[in-house]
């Protein structure tokens, strides 16, 4: 153990898997801008307008029902910024923050902060939020960071501009973690509010952009907070029409009905955007990954053994190669992303036919006919079924090519194509044997997250199933007082969970965007959203202030 934290600490040094306690220390609450030499020579102008093509319809943005954290951010800020995937929080709409012992941390909101409809931001509003997440509906990722990992005792404010929680057991991630990410609501509109998931008003928040309107038809349209606290937005408004179909979101950004998309360009068209005039693509490395999900509630799913197995069939270069068309590299690391700064990079999860096949023939899922399909101990055939979206093509050639995997260990699975909200009431259901979705940030790049997929039933559903050595690991991450002891068990949990895993990611992609330069030169990479987000929005000297950025694509020296 002692080893192992040293190790943490190392990687802290250099991952930024840092405390926000150190990660604030000097830190002023307008620090200087870094002094990065690839920067660009001169900051991107203004624009009156953007167009942008976004995926999907999430509503009116309810922060208590699935709304896309990439569009809720321009309305709705955190105290630390820029997010939990860079291992550190810097202060946003609080000035400062600090842990006072293990359970309690305290913060100082910024003052002249105002919400969108005017009214003063204040620490009580901090303080409502949290006790608000803990007694509202639960949310998933929102309330999650409340209710249990970490688990917010209490929320209350000291004074006019200071506001005190306190956790029921050690939470030294509270700062970089979920200060990071959960967002600040406005007390005047939400208290009294009982059932929050059925709001249909547009949302208000202290954000650079307020969501000014919203139908399913034409889409959102976000004008700039001219006055917010940060400085104004260099848009001053950005459409965003709904353009579910990928083809038809293309063909409007290639004829220049829009500037860019939240949807990534598909592998196979990448080249072709490269070479399309008025165009320019741009490569980041997302943190997400697509996903060949087991059900643990499912025999023979429930052994550890054959789920390491068929983790082991998996051949993650061919589908790399066939699938991403080379663009990424094999996730040979498995779960969670490696490019998160909370990732054990030790972690190994090969591809090994070979031992695949020891593992089953140890289970007696032997081939006794010699058709080339294994059966049960119970003499039936080793026969699965692997469920994918028919919306995303790329899902169902990653199936049909686990499935050949599969094949060649003896084991018949069989690709079945639904549609998107089938998938969905899997979780529900629990009707699959395997599934190909995609998992993003918050899952593969958060750790608390990591923790609560084990309870939440996506992962696993501890305490619920048995799963004794989590538990024991899980006790211990409790227990633990510092971010380096902390991160070192989070590190034996991911290994555990490798060596018998329920998600087996299947490459790591890379994302290829395009947009027209012409129309907004100020697109930069944040780790975990792309190039839509409201950093790339927002002056350049305010998101490099919070290291936002991990690259920057405007014009250079």
């Amino acid at each position: 153990m002692v080893r192992l934290v040293k190790m943490v600490r190392r990687a802290a040094r250099t991952a930024a898997v840092v405390s926000v306690a150190s990660a604030l220390a000097g830190a002023a609450c307008s620090p200087s801008p870094s002094s990065d030499d690839q920067r660009p020579a001169s900051a991107p102008r203004s624009v009156e307008r953007l167009t942008i093509a976004v995926d999907q319809d999430r509503g009116p943005l309810n922060v208590f029902v699935d709304a896309d954290p990439r569009l809720l951010e321009l309305v709705y800020d955190t105290l630390l910024s820029p997010s939990p995937y860079v291992g550190k929080g810097k202060p946003w709409l609080a000035e400062e923050v600090r842990q006072v012992d293990a359970r309690t941390w305290e913060a100082r909101v910024r003052q002249g902060v105002a919400w969108q409809d005017g009214r003063p931001f204040t620490a009580g509003d901090v303080a409502f939020t949290f006790q608000y997440f803990k007694t509202a509906p639960p949310v998933g990722s929102w309330t999650h960071h409340v209710n249990d990992v970490p688990t917010i005792e209490r929320a209350e404010t000291l004074d006019a501009g200071t506001v005190r929680l306190t956790c029921a057991f050690a939470c030294p991630d509270l700062g970089p973690i979920t200060l990071s990410y959960l967002p600040i609501l406005p007390r005047h509109l939400f208290e009294g509010v009982a059932k929050p998931a059925e709001l249909t008003g547009l949302p208000i928040g202290t954000g650079p952009y307020r969501l000014t309107s919203y139908s399913p038809t034409s889409g959102y349209r976000f004008t700039a907070n001219r006055a917010y606290f940060a400085g104004a937005p260099l848009v001053g408004e950005i459409v965003m029409p709904i353009i579910p179909d990928v083809n038809a979101t293309f063909t409007a950004l290639r004829t220049g009905e829009v500037d860019a998309t939240t949807r990534s360009v598909p592998p196979e068209l990448v080249q072709q955007f490269r070479r399309q005039p008025g165009l320019q693509e741009v490569t980041t490395t997302p943190l997400k990954f697509p996903e060949l999900r087991m059900n643990f509630l499912r025999a023979p799913f429930d052994v550890p053994d054959f789920r390491r197995a068929v983790s082991r069939a998996v051949d993650r270069a061919d589908l790399l190669r066939t699938v991403g068309l080379g663009q990424g590299r094999p996730a040979d690391k498995g779960y969670p992303h490696p490019g998160s700064p909370w990732t054990n990079p030790r972690l190994s999860t090969p591809t090994d036919g070979r031992e695949a096949r020891r593992i089953l023939d140890g289970l007696d899922f032997t081939d006794r006919d010699g058709d080339g399909v294994r059966e049960r101990p119970s003499g039936e055939p080793l026969a699965l079924s692997i469920k994918a979206n028919g919306d995303e093509p790329t899902h169902v050639r990653a199936a049909e090519l686990v499935a050949g995997h599969l094949k060649e260990v003896g084991i018949a699975a069989t690709v079945q194509v639904i549609d998107a909200a089938a998938l969905k009431a899997l979780a529900t259901s629990r009707d699959f044997d395997l599934t190909v979705s995609e998992i993003g940030a918050h899952g593969v790049a958060d750790p608390t997250q990591f923790v609560m997929s084990h309870r939440s039933g996506y992962l696993w559903q501890a305490p619920k199933v048995a799963y004794p050595e989590w538990d024991v690991l899980f006790e211990r991450w409790k227990a633990t007082t510092t971010v380096p002891e902390r991160t070192a068990v989070m590190f034996e949990m991911q290994e555990l969970f490798n060596r018998q895993p329920t998600s087996v990611p299947l490459y790591y992609p890379e994302e290829h965007y395009a947009f027209r330069p012409a129309s907004f030169s100020g697109w930069a990479e944040s780790p975990g959203f792309g190039i839509v987000h409201k950093w790339s929005f927002l002056p350049r000297e305010v998101a490099r202030r919070v290291d936002a950025l991990s690259q920057e694509f405007g014009p250079r020296r």
